[in-house]
């Protein structure tokens, strides 16, 4: 048997199809058709042996109909958090950053860490649409528009605590280098400064990359709610009060949103051009957004901070975080949403397992080479500034840190654990909790006790901290449950193009 004259139960699972005798997508060994061992088969990434028009019922579905029962108390819960956490950022915005528990010792505390965790998390969506879409990774194809959306999103989450941080918010205009009577420019010099346009650049072309791989899915919300439109003019109205029909409502707004696309030749030629083209501007963003964001302490001469690893190290942690809060939202997703295993299936959760373990080993070396640096460098201050990391009194930080981004990972490499989507989930709840304690040791440890022991002090978070960081946590899975109801989650042309029916060849 070879991958060119498959036997019988092997061309069902190259084609997605199920077994002789078995239901659809099941696999005797693991129970997901996904998971072949063979190297000379290809895993089928669309399970159930759908059609065209099976993709483009299930994904429109999503957006059409309504959603289970969970979705409404969930979506309510996530609201109120938002809520809290808006409120929070208004009683700041009328008493002053003194209620937050920043000290003249820890200057940075809360909103950084706030914010470098944020941005790591958006690195992910623009990783797995970008880069895999250039080196033609199909298992992409399932999950890049969500991945997309959660960076917006995180983006988003990011953006309000430096805005917040500068505590006279209605100067947030000063970052920007707008021509003014007062010839008040910004320090070009300052890598805050280089924060300012590396997040900004990073969030406009990772939303024009997310919406210009919607269009074509627009179009096609837009043509079904016009088509039911006309098969039941008296179709549902929005409510008693608004004389408008849904199906009128989603046809123009989907019909403004396709921007006239029609499915011509011309379109898909110009859309797959503008596509490369915007995955090839992305890719250095994702290199370069979190460098930048590294400068901030790399070049500082803070004990902890001055150091050339920093960039390399916090591009890893934010791949890292990132795919951990990938895999935290789509998993329950999957189970949520009727047909959703036979798109995302077991093989996609496998290999985003294997991204964890791989970049969770290069964020533990960059660990340990902090220490070796500190110690080779000959540098006291240096090196203690590390061992009071591990010893001082935030060692449970640290080792909360080393638990949740060294050792969880490690159970990746029994296969059992990295096809089981319980403990992919529970771990990527650890790394997700992991790094943002690294980002709090980071900035935390090396600020409360600086050169001078006259300048040592604690910081301790007080209520307004805590819930402004619970309200952004809010503020996204508001948003992404927006997302998911509203937009098409799955990218339907490309998952049409990984269908073995789309092989020309398939039947030869």
């Amino acid at each position: 048997m070879t991958s060119i004259n498959p036997d019988q139960v092997t061309a069902a699972r190259l084609a997605g199809q199920a077994a002789v005798g078995r239901p659809a997508g099941f696999d005797p060994a693991t129970g997901d058709g996904s998971l072949i061992d063979d190297p000379a088969v290809r895993a089928p990434l669309v399970l159930g042996n759908r059609s065209f028009k099976d993709i483009t019922d299930i994904v429109c579905g999503y957006a059409e109909n309504r959603p289970g029962t969970w979705w409404m108390p969930v979506f309510g819960l996530a609201a109120t958090l938002a809520g809290i956490g808006t409120l929070m950022i208004l009683y700041l915005l009328f008493t002053g950053v003194g209620v937050w528990g920043l000290n003249n010792q820890v200057d940075w505390a809360w909103d950084i860490t706030n914010f470098v965790f944020w941005i790591g998390i958006g690195h992910a969506g623009t990783l797995i649409s970008a880069i895999l879409c250039l080196l033609k990774q199909k298992w992409r194809t399932s999950i890049n528009r969500a991945a997309e959306a959660m960076t917006i999103f995180a983006v988003i989450c990011a953006g309000t605590f430096p805005g917040i941080h500068v505590g006279r918010i209605w100067f947030i205009w000063m970052v920007f280098p707008i021509p003014n009577a007062n010839s008040i420019w910004p320090n070009f010099r300052s890598p805050l400064l280089w924060d300012v346009f590396a997040v900004s650049t990073y969030f406009t072309v990772s939303l024009l990359f997310w919406y210009m791989g919607m269009i074509p899915d627009f179009a096609t919300l837009r043509d079904r709610a016009d088509l039911e439109l006309r098969n039941n003019p008296r179709g549902p109205m929005l409510a008693p009060f608004l004389p408008v029909r849904i199906a009128a409502l989603r046809a123009y707004v989907f019909g403004l949103l396709a921007m006239g696309w029609r499915f011509s030749q011309r379109h898909w030629q110009n859309y797959e051009k503008a596509y490369i083209i915007l995955a090839g501007v992305s890719t250095p963003l994702v290199l370069s957004v979190h460098s930048i964001v590294s400068f901030d302490f790399a070049t500082s001469v803070l004990p902890g901070w001055h150091t050339t690893i920093f960039p390399p190290y916090f591009v890893a942690g934010a791949i890292f975080g990132g795919f951990a809060m990938v895999l935290l939202l789509m998993i329950p997703a999957r189970e949520l949403y009727p047909n959703m295993k036979d798109l995302l299936t077991l093989r996609h959760l496998e290999n985003m397992a294997k991204i964890l373990l791989v970049t969770g080993m290069m964020v533990g070396f960059a660990y340990g080479m902090e220490f070796f640096i500190a110690w080779y460098g000959g540098n006291p201050y240096e090196l203690y500034a590390f061992k009071n990391r591990a010893t001082g009194p935030y060692w449970w930080a640290y080792w909360t840190m080393i638990s949740c981004n060294v050792i969880s990972p490690q159970v990746f490499w029994v296969r059992a654990c990295r096809t089981s989507p319980l403990v992919i989930w529970i771990v990527s709840l650890a790394v997700t909790i992991g790094m943002w304690f690294e980002r709090f040791v980071i900035i935390v440890t090396s600020l409360h006790r600086a050169f001078v022991p006259g300048e040592w002090g604690m910081f301790f978070p007080t209520y307004v901290d805590v819930l402004t960081f619970v309200g952004t946590l809010g503020i996204f899975l508001t948003l992404f449950l927006l997302f998911l109801r509203f937009l098409p989650v799955f990218a339907m042309s490309e998952i049409k193009n990984v269908l073995p029916q789309a092989n020309p060849h398939a039947d030869h």
